[in-house]
This record gives C-alpha cells, sequence and structure tokens, in this order.
C-alpha cells in the first residue's frame, strides 16, 4: 500500500468526453486541446488515448515537438505559433501546423527559408483583446502568408471567445457576427472552445476546441462537469496517516485557527499545498473518507490536512480519502479555494504520480500504467 496522494486518470471518461463534444457540434472536427501537460492529466498519455480526435492542440511548439517524439501521430496544432527561424523548421520538419497571430510571426516567415510546406491558422482579434489581427486586416494578412511560405492547403482562420463561459453574454454575439464576417463559402475555421460548444454554437463545417470539458469540469461558473453529462477524468486522492483523539477546546493545525468544539476524531492526510491541494481553502471543505463526507479543519500545509472524522469514526490509518474527482467535483473545491477548476487541475504538482485506468465502471478500474508525470 502506497501512502503517499496519487492521481487517476480514467481514460475511458477522457474518451466519452470527446464523444460528447462531438455529438454537441454536429459533427465538427475537433482539436483536442492538451496544452499546459494535458490541464494537469499528462500530455503523452492523454494524447495517446485521444486517437479518436482529428487533431490535438497545444501552446508552444515544445509541447508539439515532445508529443512527436512519444509517437503521436495526429495533427497537432501550436495555438502560440512559433517566435524563431529554429521552431519554424522545427515546425515544417515535425508536420506541425502553426497560428499566426502577431505581424513579428509574419516577417518571420518572410524571411526564414522552411524546407517543409506548414500549416497555417490566422488569429483573428474579434475581441478577447489578447492575441490576433483585426478582421480588417484579415484579407491582407492572408495575402502577405501565401506569398511568403510554402503551405499546406489553404489557411484556416482562428479566434477565441472573451465571454462564452457567461451564456447570453452580449460580447460573445458580437465576436461571432465579427468572425463570420471574415469568412468566406468554404473557408475552415475554429471557433468554438469548451463553453462555446455547449451553448450550441459550433457549425458542422467548424474545427472545434473543446479543452476543460475533455477532462470532465463545466466551462460555466456554478455548475458541474455531471450536470452536463461530463465524467471527471482525474480523481486526486491520498490516504489517512493518522487518526487523533483531539479534546474539547484544543486547537489544530498552523497558527491554531481551529477549536475543536468537542472531544473528537480528526484524521491527518498525506496531502497538500506541495501537491497542489489549494492552501487557501478553509474549514468546511469536503473531503470524502470511505465515500463519507467529511470537514477539512485547519490550514492546510505543505504535506498535510486534518479532517473531522465525526461522520466516518471508523476510519483508520490507510483508509482511501478523495480530494476531487469521482464523487466529489473539482469545482465544488474550487469554489471554495476562490478558483477556477482549470487551476487546480493544471496544478497538481509533478511528485504527485498519475495512475492510468483503461476502464472504470461502477466497481473497479483496470491499471495500465503507474508512473510519474516530470513534463
Amino acid at each position: 500500500m502506497e501512502f503517499g496522494p496519487e492521481a487517476l486518470i480514467d481514460h475511458t471518461a477522457l474518451r466519452r468526453n470527446l464523444g460528447i463534444a462531438r455529438r454537441a457540434s454536429a459533427g465538427a472536427s475537433v482539436w483536442a486541446v492538451v496544452k499546459a501537460d494535458a490541464y494537469g492529466h499528462g500530455m503523452t498519455d492523454v494524447a495517446a488515448a485521444l486517437g479518436e480526435a482529428d487533431g490535438l492542440a497545444v501552446a508552444r511548439v515544445e509541447e508539439a515537438v515532445r508529443l512527436r517524439e512519444a509517437g503521436i501521430g495526429l495533427p497537432l496544432l501550436v495555438l502560440e505559433g512559433a517566435f524563431t527561424g529554429e521552431e519554424l523548421q522545427l515546425a515544417g520538419r515535425q508536420n506541425l501546423q502553426l497560428v499566426v497571430h502577431h505581424e513579428f510571426q509574419i516577417k518571420l516567415l518572410e524571411r526564414t527559408q522552411v524546407s517543409s510546406p506548414l500549416g497555417i491558422w490566422i488569429k483573428i482579434d474579434t475581441g478577447m483583446h489578447r492575441l490576433g489581427f483585426s478582421p480588417e486586416r484579415g484579407r491582407e494578412v492572408l495575402g502577405r502568408l501565401v506569398t511568403a511560405v510554402a503551405l499546406v492547403g489553404r489557411p484556416g482562420w482562428l479566434t477565441h471567445l472573451a465571454c462564452a463561459d457567461e451564456p447570453g453574454h452580449p460580447h460573445t454575439q458580437v465576436q461571432w457576427q465579427r468572425f463570420q464576417a471574415l469568412l468566406r463559402p468554404g473557408e475552415t475555421a475554429s471557433l468554438a472552445n469548451s463553453a462555446a460548444i455547449l451553448s450550441g454554437m459550433a457549425g458542422p463545417r467548424e474545427w472545434i476546441r473543446p479543452g476543460i470539458m475533455l477532462y470532465g469540469a463545466s466551462p460555466f461558473p456554478g455548475e458541474t462537469g455531471a450536470q452536463r453529462g461530463l465524467e471527471p477524468v482525474m480523481t486526486l486522492q491520498a490516504r489517512l496517516i493518522a487518526v487523533n483523539r483531539i479534546a474539547a477546546g484544543e486547537r489544530v493545525g498552523y497558527g491554531g485557527l481551529y477549536r475543536c468544539p468537542r472531544d473528537m476524531p480528526v484524521g491527518v492526510i498525506g496531502i497538500g499545498y506541495g501537491d497542489g491541494y489549494p492552501r487557501q481553502v478553509t474549514s468546511g471543505t469536503p473531503v470524502l473518507v470511505n465515500g463519507q463526507r467529511v470537514p477539512l479543519v485547519g490550514r492546510v500545509s505543505m504535506d498535510m490536512i486534518s479532517v473531522d472524522l465525526s461522520p466516518c469514526p471508523e476510519a483508520r490509518v490507510g483508509d482511501p480519502a478523495v480530494l476531487w474527482g469521482r464523487g466529489l467535483p473539482v469545482e465544488e473545491i474550487a469554489e471554495r479555494a476562490g478558483t477556477i477548476s482549470y487551476q487546480l487541475l493544471c496544478g497538481v504538482t509533478a511528485r504527485v504520480p498519475r495512475r492510468y485506468l483503461a476502464s472504470q465502471d461502477e466497481n473497479q478500474g483496470a491499471v495500465v500504467r503507474h508512473r510519474r508525470e516530470l513534463g
């Protein structure tokens, strides 16, 4: 029995969530987003499990190269594009598709001799005001790129929605209209992130970009992925490493912030902010011990948390505890931490082993790999 924390990664749930994205988008092509180590789930293993996707999207060239070196043959889209001649050469050799979003990148393409044709997507800033060209410059940029570099097909068009996670926000409609006004019949486009997909905004000829929904969490504030039929892919768990009887009036943890209201059993679980569990959560945050909700008490420390075991007094050293995942939505813990599920999932540290499950039903999962993700 291992007493350290681990993150169970359910590939069957991952593929089911991919299926939900497809069904919600009328058969659009799918860029499955696996940047940031697949939102903390282990990029190379998740990429291998997503073989039914039409392609994979990452943020940086180095992430795409890592996938190629791991034997991933799917089309790869680099969302931030290339920034050096060396990266352009790598993109050509590794058959990567690049987003171009800045004048600097056009000039780089104009002065760099690339040995292989490139797949290019032009990013349009329709209102996010982060990356991209104005819609008015779109056709000029297209003409320069067609002249500057040997291309694999015609460039595609891409934009990103700023407020899609707020259903009905008027700015989303403004962005959609600006993007549609740029497009001409038959051109390839990509607009819909997870929120837009689940809101029914994706068109059948589009390349959708599901991210957080693939991992079982909702992009919408105030709801869980389960409410959209999604399944959690990561279950973060640890074990009880001590069970103590603490007298009424005694204090627990750093700063003595929690005072026991009665004689009570207090369990110590071997996980903390050094593993990615958020320090900012407060007493009362739920943890599952043997499937029973118990409240966290006191401060989160680097390697440990304490919980009130009064709801399950039979708990013993070695019993499992779930911090989020199956039975305890990550969105609920994120709300307690004053953050979003994306940050919690991406923040699980490298010292937490990822254990990959080939399948999982209500009873058990079949373990196919157990190793540490250090990327």
